[in-house]
Parts: structure tokens; C-alpha cells; sequence
């Protein structure tokens, strides 16, 4: 089922495929950064596609392991976050729980 029309496909490839052609990061950078954010975005198919990439561009193991914990760490402070603004938002006094 196509989900948006020829035009706007092809605005979208056009776009995408634009974001692997860059002025100020080089190849691999590009290839990290998308690994990244797939993986922050949660996107099973980015992920593969970014990990292949990888492979073919001798990119370290060390190096994916860098990028997934960089990810992590950034979800989990955005979690730790999330929490404290609901707390602060609803006036809730975590100090008040057993």
C-alpha cells in the first residue's frame, strides 16, 4: 500500500538521499549518526540498514558499542527527566513515598 503520492515519494527520496551527501561530516560520521538515531527513533529497518552499512565501511565493533551506549545514556537521562517533570507538574512529593 503506498502511503503518500508519486510526488511526495519522490520529494521524500529526493530528501533522504540528500542527507547521505554532506559538506561537513565525513562518510563515516554520517554512517554513526544515522545508527543513532535509528536507534533512538526505534526503527528496526534503520538500524539493519545502518549496521550493514557499517560492516561494509569497516566501522569497529568498539565503535557501534560506543554509539549504543551514548544512546542509551541519552534515553536514560531523558527518562529521569520525564519523571521529574511529571513530579513537578502534578505537585507530587516523591519524598512522601516509602
Amino acid at each position: 500500500m503506498k502511503l503518500l503520492t508519486e510526488k511526495h515519494q519522490n520529494l521524500y527520496d529526493s530528501f533522504y538521499e540528500s542527507t547521505h551527501k554532506n559538506e561537513h561530516i565525513d562518510s563515516k560520521t554520517e554512517i554513526l549518526v544515522g545508527l543513532s538515531a535509528a536507534l533512538a527513533m526505534n526503527c528496526s529497518p534503520c538500524t539493519s540498514y545502518y549496521l550493514k552499512v557499517a560492516k561494509k565501511s569497516n566501522i569497529t565493533k568498539g565503535e557501534i558499542k560506543e554509539v549504543l551506549a551514548k544512546v542509551m545514556a541519552v534515553a536514560a537521562g531523558q527518562k529521569r527527566l520525564q519523571l521529574q517533570e511529571v513530579i513537578e507538574s502534578n505537585g507530587i512529593n516523591i519524598d512522601l513515598f516509602k
